[in-house]
């Protein structure tokens, strides 16, 4: 298994005065499943930041709106490593409602020193991690 999929229902919150998901929150989503992935990994990022100095920060999306999604929906938000480097991480991500894809992004995310926000090398915990669920 090299991807993580984490269920997300869509609360009033989440919608704009036309009812559908507010665009910005897809990306809010994304990161809920990056987040939740790392976690199911064992990884604490509060932790990580104490322990090593090191925080993530996105320095790239690209996202493709294709269906909207509405209040209540039931939707699931995949997250996969599309390639890892020594300071970042590609992913590619999707948010679907059952069979239905909604939107698709690529998030590059940059692993930096949180003392001075300079790019940093992922931590060996983070690599390992991604590298055992990548071989599953």
């Amino acid at each position: 298994m090299n991807e993580f999929v984490l269920p997300v229902r869509v609360y009033y919150e989440d919608t704009d005065a036309g009812g559908v998901v507010y665009y910005a929150n897809y990306l809010k989503f994304m990161e809920r499943a990056r987040t939740e992935w790392l976690r199911a990994l064992g990884i604490d990022q509060d932790r990580l930041r104490d322990d090593t100095g090191v925080i993530f920060a996105v320095r790239k999306v690209e996202t493709e709106y294709l269906k909207p999604a509405r209040l209540d929906d039931a939707l699931e938000v995949l997250a996969r490593v599309e390639q890892q480097r020594s300071a970042r991480i590609d992913f590619y991500q999707e948010v679907r409602r059952g069979e239905q894809l909604l939107c698709t992004g690529r998030v590059t995310i940059a692993a930096v020193d949180a003392a001075t926000l300079r790019p940093t090398r992922i931590p060996a915990a983070v690599i390992a991690g991604f590298e055992e669920n990548h071989n599953d």
